[in-house]
């Protein structure tokens, strides 16, 4: 059934007296830090003002440097946010789309009481030209709160593979809405592939000679469709594994890399015992996908099995976050005891 399978002993009794709530290995930090960017593309107050107004920038891409510059020079007539004080404070937010977390946004500084902001600063992004030909650059206008609500005024989104690159002048464009998918919460990141199944304590007869003394958990990654493509090339993905709260070298577990493919087949099954039933409703089996290179490996999308409930022992945490897809397919194991339940998944920012 798999090419791999790992077995990791797993227990929980530790975490019931001191329990993570968000404390992650290295790599996890990097998926904390940058789902905070990716949330922040549309976080706000979006309902208070409609987008009007225009921008002026300009693109250009510094061959020696090998750089994608991003000129924004000022915006006009945009909408006023506080109508009491008849006041805006904005700033502009670039990202490349489709993968918002893999390059970052940039933004540029906060203009106050104005609805017709200057700005003249370069933001800057290092990008090889080929990889850059495959990105959207989504430039929005934003009020800043000093609060955070972050209210929307308005974006563009400019395809860069059909762009006039001989064109270096600053030119005005108008400020539109949110697009659909993006009000919609739209982030088409890939669809995974699994099945999972739960053996409790001595279910399989003493007769039985891996009947186990305590639970398992066995999760079998199957393969990923749709994955963003990064480099013309594809995309050299491998997935993660942990059972929150347990974020230590004992509960993490990965699969090979599959290289220059954006549909790659795992076939890959962990096994963690140390599970009791009662565990089920407090543990969260968190699976993300990464595109691995030398320097730093870039995160594409996960899932969190689990029941959603914002708890686990008791204790707030910001993981147990499952979607209603998520928690239906956790449910589903829960009560079909020793049978492989199968799922199609779509990866989400975590």
């Amino acid at each position: 059934e798999s090419d791999t399978a790992s077995e990791i002993s797993f227990q929980f009794n530790k975490h019931k007296k001191t329990p993570s709530t968000g404390s992650h290995s290295s790599d996890m930090a990097s998926v904390s830090s940058v789902s905070g960017s990716v949330l922040s593309v549309y976080s706000g107050d979006f309902g208070s003002v409609d987008a009007q107004g225009t921008v002026e920038f300009a693109l250009d891409y510094d061959e020696k440097n090998r750089e994608f510059q991003v000129h924004v020079s000022q915006c006009k007539d945009l909408a006023v946010v506080d109508e009491k004080k008849g006041r805006s404070d904005p700033y502009v937010k670039t990202y490349l789309l489709p993968d918002k977390a893999r390059m970052g946004k940039r933004k540029t500084s906060v203009k106050k009481r104005t609805v017709n902001p200057v700005y003249n600063e370069v933001l800057r992004y290092k990008i090889e030209k080929m990889v850059l030909l495959i990105q959207k650059l989504n430039l929005s206008v934003w009020h800043n709160d000093p609060l955070g609500r972050n209210s929307f005024l308005g974006e563009i989104e400019v395809d860069l593979a059909s762009w006039d690159w001989s064109n270096r002048k600053l030119n005005w464009y108008p400020l539109k809405p949110r697009s659909l998918s993006a009000v919609n919460g739209v982030d088409h990141r890939g669809v995974m592939n699994l099945s999972i199944k739960y053996v409790p304590p001595g279910s399989l007869g003493k007769m039985c000679p891996k009947n186990p003394p305590s639970g398992e958990v066995h999760i079998w990654v199957k393969d990923v469709k749709d994955l963003l493509q990064l480099r013309p090339s594809g995309v050299d993905s491998f997935v993660k594994c942990y059972v929150l709260p347990d974020t230590s070298k004992k509960s993490y577990q990965k699969t090979r890399v599959v290289k220059r493919d954006t549909n790659p087949v795992f076939n890959h099954t962990i096994v963690y015992d140390g599970f009791h039933t009662e565990d089920l409703k407090d543990a969260c089996v968190e699976l993300t996908v990464w595109d691995h290179e030398k320097l730093t490996n870039h995160f594409l999308g996960g899932i969190r099995l689990g029941l959603g409930t914002g708890l686990s022992y008791g204790i707030s945490v910001d993981w147990m976050d499952s979607t209603q897809e998520e928690v239906a397919f956790w449910q589903e194991m829960m009560s079909a005891a020793n049978e492989w339940i199968e799922g199609l998944l779509p990866l989400r920012s975590l």
